[in-house]
């Protein structure tokens, strides 16, 4: 009779909000931990959080902190995986990055598990979890590329405040009380960039996501153009992304246009869709359901509506896709990476 191994963990950036909901996904899934380690910056060190209800002490992230660690959770920002992941895999640990610090490195798999799942045996101790639009993108759009093949997307994303951090969604919580009051909404966060130039989120959109390149696109765009491509293992792909900040608090919304391969209906498109692991389907126009930001907000699943043919096109298709930002574009996806390590290999 078999028996499960148990693992040493632990979760660097354990205080943040993504880092809040991997504790929450590794409690609630009994992963099969044998000690874990939460692991935070000096500031939040020395304090005390209640993993199955017993006290854990945040300590400070080190070099030294990964000895006997076998997996290590990173999502505390690109610098701080590139000084420490070196270190995490000297020590042995395998370690599953939130960060862009090592999603386009060649020699990193860059994983969704509904995707390419098969590309984590390639790792050299590092696994790459990629931004949070492109996995909701891919994770819908998997299915189609297997059936019919894709030629080009072109996205649109309506993303969530929470995407650049909890003080974001406080700044934007204060200016929409200050704004409905008549009062100056006084910016000092987004778009978050070097540039003092900052915007109202309350009340508005902001067609900015990170800095802007040399090329006219910005960062998170080109992070999904790159990211898209590797996870399909396909670079003649024709990808282009336009994001967009939104006053939303949780859930990013995408509209998706992809010209296919072949022919397609749209009935056999949406069984698809409806079969695909991790995918919700919710498409009733006349219902006037669809996926909402609301609704997705604290699921795991990646939803997907509106769905039809293009008008222009006739192998052209376009979808709406909404899933949780801080869940499935994040913690989620690195958990369900993490539970397909500890599983024993036949």
């Amino acid at each position: 009779m078999s028996t499960q191994p148990l693992f040493n963990v632990a979760v660097v950036g354990a205080t943040g909000a993504v880092g809040v909901q991997i504790r929450r996904l590794l409690e609630e899934r009994n992963f099969p931990i044998k000690s874990l380690k939460l692991l935070s910056s000096a500031r939040s060190a020395g304090t005390s959080v209640t993993f199955k209800g017993q006290p854990i002490t945040i300590e400070e992230a080190t070099p030294e902190s990964f000895r006997g660690v076998e997996i290590a959770l990173f999502s505390a920002g690109g610098d701080v995986s590139k000084a420490l992941i070196p270190h995490a895999v000297e020590h042995g640990a395998v370690c599953i990055d939130n960060t862009n610090a090592y999603r386009m490195d060649p020699d990193t798999p860059l994983v969704v598990p509904e995707v390419n799942i098969d590309k984590i045996s390639e790792h050299k101790g590092i696994i790459a979890n990629p931004n949070c639009s492109t996995i909701q993108m891919v994770a819908a759009l998997k299915p189609l590329y297997d059936r019919y093949g894709i030629s080009r997307i072109i996205v649109s994303t309506y993303q969530a405040v929470s995407g650049a951090g909890a003080s974001a969604v406080t700044e934007m919580l204060r200016q929409s009380s200050e704004v409905l009051a008549g009062k100056d909404a006084n910016p000092a966060i987004l778009p978050v960039s070097s540039l003092p130039v900052k915007h109202q989120i309350a009340f508005n959109v902001i067609p900015q996501i990170d800095k802007f390149q040399d090329n006219g696109f910005t960062l998170e765009e080109m992070k999904m153009i790159r990211e898209t491509k590797k996870i399909m293992g396909d670079d003649a792909l024709e990808v282009t992304a336009t994001c967009v900040r939104v006053p939303v608090t949780y859930g990013h919304s995408e509209s998706v246009y992809v010209e296919l391969k072949s022919d397609f209906e749209v009935e056999e498109v949406k069984s698809l869709l409806s079969d695909a692991p991790g995918v919700a389907l919710v498409d009733d126009p006349a219902g006037q359901q669809y996926p909402l930001a609301t609704d997705a907000a604290g699921k795991n699943e990646v939803f997907v509506g509106r769905v039809r043919r293009d008008l222009s096109n006739a192998r052209g298709l376009n979808m709406w896709i909404v899933s949780d930002n801080l869940l499935k574009g994040a913690a989620w996806n690195a958990v369900q990476i993490a539970e397909y390590i500890a599983i024993p290999k036949a």
